[in-house]
């Protein structure tokens, strides 16, 4: 790699923030240092004194930030520690410098990572406690008035909690590639996995054989992802830039590469990335982050390469490029219909859904039913109901895009539920910017 470096096209803002104080333990692959080989490669190929590129410093969260989007037992402010509120921040400074016009585009390259942290949240899952995503996006909605937003997921584990929290949501666009989940956690991640009631097609998993390599992931940006957003139309496409699909990964099977990382970054052009996954310290981070910086900035990264990078060992078997496309055709398809089941679902009026949500890092189980309170005027309201060895919840949740009728219907029964032993009673209103508890 080279230390020169001109002049960035678009003005990027970057914030580095390492957590210094949180790990799961000194050895697990969450911890400070996956971020601090990749602070020293900026340094030496001289980012901070390129012209446009911009580094800011990272703020707290509020709890009311973190309510405003989770459901937490016993509450956010016993779960949580500094740095999960500073990860959570950096994205809303970064939001703020995109939204505010201080950047073209920004990169919040930070941890802890938050796309496995559910609605409801009991403790850590994968790594994650919150989700910082969700937390920026609805920060955005509140603040800046933005609707139609596009999440492209591109950990190598399926954003299972970022799906959960928009899963009935039409005006958020959830993409996810990943590691087929048969073959890595959590588990989940295909492509019958499609929305809710009110907004079935707006969730398109695309879930990846295990050593996919550049021309997999090409296909699938060309093919489905790029299509996609060009007919959703977003205001903001967010990217969950998780680089554990890359071939040092150590708890993965893929075979990306930081040249693979850039170029897709190039051609998904987002607003606003946001680290997640990626635990290859000294072999991937400091090459993908790079080139990922270098995209979004608009300049050269065909230097940026790894020392053993050779393009002929990342060519996929003929078989696997088949297997993909077939994956990329029934994914169009999913949004090729999508809205279409809604008219059915209105007729049930309330439609229910239940899973078992593992905490894997506690080892323990959560029960959680939703019943979705389906609405002709708006995606309508959920009651959430979610029991874990720790504690329970019940609650009603209003999306930022509900209509008074459904706000008024969640307030009432909300009012009329009798608190119960052991149980967080909670209505959160998004419309009305409103958590509360009984």
């Amino acid at each position: 790699m080279t230390s020169f470096m001109p002049r960035a096209l678009n003005r990027t803002a970057l914030i580095l923030f390492p957590a210094f104080d949180w790990c799961i333990s000194p050895t697990h692959p969450e911890r400070e240092e996956r971020l601090l080989y990749t602070r020293d490669q900026l340094i030496e190929e001289g980012l901070e004194d390129v012209d446009n590129i911009v580094f800011l410093n990272p703020e707290l969260a509020s709890h009311a930030d973190i309510d405003r989007v989770h459901l937490c037992a016993p509450s956010s402010h016993k779960l949580l520690t500094e740095s999960h509120l500073i990860s959570a921040g950096a994205t809303l400074r970064v939001a703020r410098a995109v939204m505010d016009k201080e950047a073209d585009n920004a990169f919040a390259i930070v941890r802890p990572p938050g796309h496995h942290a559910m609605q409801t949240v009991f403790g850590d899952r994968g790594f994650c406690i919150v989700n910082i995503e969700a937390i920026m996006i609805e920060y955005i909605r509140r603040h800046y008035g933005v609707k139609k937003i596009a999440i492209v997921d591109t950990d190598c584990h399926h954003g299972d909690g970022t799906q959960d929290i928009y899963y009935n949501d039409p005006d958020t666009l959830f993409i996810s590639l990943h590691q087929d989940g048969r073959t890595l956690f959590p588990g989940t991640g295909f492509i019958r996995e499609s929305g809710g009631p009110a907004a079935n097609g707006y969730t398109i998993n695309l879930p990846l054989p295990p050593n996919t390599g550049e021309d997999g992931f090409d296909m699938v940006m060309e093919r489905v992802v790029m299509p996609i957003l060009d007919e959703f139309k977003p205001e903001l496409i967010i990217n969950s830039a998780g680089q554990d699909n890359h071939y040092t990964d150590p708890i993965t099977n893929m075979n990306f590469t930081a040249q693979g990382y850039a170029r897709l970054n190039q051609r998904l052009n987002p607003d606003i990335c946001v680290l997640e996954g990626g635990y290859s310290i000294e072999g991937a981070l400091p090459y993908t982050n790079l080139g990922i910086i270098l995209a979004m900035a608009g300049m050269d990264y065909s230097h940026v390469k790894e020392p053993d990078y050779d393009q002929a060992r990342f060519r996929q078997p003929e078989e696997m490029t088949k297997y993909i496309a077939g994956v990329c055709d029934k994914a169009l398809e999913v949004f090729e219909n999508r809205g279409k089941s809604k008219e059915e679902a209105l007729k049930k009026k309330v439609v229910s859904e239940r899973k078992n949500i593992f905490y894997d890092t506690t080892g323990f189980n959560v029960d959680e039913v939703r019943q979705y309170h389906l609405c002709p005027d708006c995606p309508g309201f959920t009651e959430v109901t979610a029991t874990s060895p720790r504690a329970r919840i019940h609650a009603y949740t209003v999306p930022f895009n509900a209509c008074p009728t459904c706000q008024r219907t969640a307030r009432d029964l909300f009012g009329a539920t009798q608190p119960i032993p052991q149980t967080i009673t909670a209505l959160q209103d998004r419309v009305a910017d409103i958590y509360e508890t009984k």
